[in-house]
């Protein structure tokens, strides 16, 4: 089962893909994941992705594209997957149809965690200061730059996979265990 979450920044996307991976044993990729972790170890990759995403901006497509096809291409993914935060564009959903072809594969389901924006940011905050792996990402006015270019950018994703009639919808508003029992209904 390969499956592809959904939604603006804060929506739960992390939150529902770890339920996941423990009820249908398929792993999660995160490209937003992948890239902190190069930030992190300072590689060209993360050093030269760091000030792009301090800015709360969209990480080239070439990057990610690259960073997706080569993750897509090991072992443990044969079994499903689920992506989490990507594609963020039309031209990644595209170029990730061109992968999954060549792979062999194909994407079963988007489920699309439906929030009101307005939540979001008490959301985010909270996560912020419940937690002590605090991302840098995690503040109001990078929030707000996310959530802009999330409409811009990623809305028409949604009707790509909508047209495809793989594109199931869930009311990200629900506790995070109604959230659960939603997506699994739906899968």
């Amino acid at each position: 089962m390969n499956i592809i979450l959904f939604g603006p920044p804060g929506a739960g996307k992390g939150t529902q893909a770890k339920f996941l991976i423990e009820k249908f044993k398929i792993i999660q990729i995160s490209t937003g994941d992948i890239l902190r972790e190069e930030v992190k170890l300072k590689t060209d990759l993360g050093i030269s992705a760091k000030n792009i995403m301090d800015n709360g901006d969209l990480v080239p497509d070439e990057i990610i594209m690259s960073i997706v096809e080569k993750r897509l291409a090991e072992p443990d993914c044969k079994k499903g997957f689920i992506l989490d935060g990507f594609p963020r564009t039309l031209n990644q959903a595209l170029e990730l149809e061109k992968i999954l072809k060549v792979q062999n594969s194909e994407i079963n389901k988007i489920i699309f965690i439906d929030v009101d924006e307005d939540i979001l940011i008490d959301r985010i905050t909270t996560r912020a200061l419940e937690t002590s792996n605090i991302r840098e990402d995690d503040n109001s006015t990078i929030l707000k730059n996310r959530i802009k270019i999330y409409k811009k950018d990623t809305k028409p994703v949604l009707d790509f996979y909508k047209n495809m009639k793989k594109l199931v919808t869930v009311n990200g508003m629900m506790s995070i265990e109604d959230v659960s029992k939603a997506i699994v209904k739906l899968l």
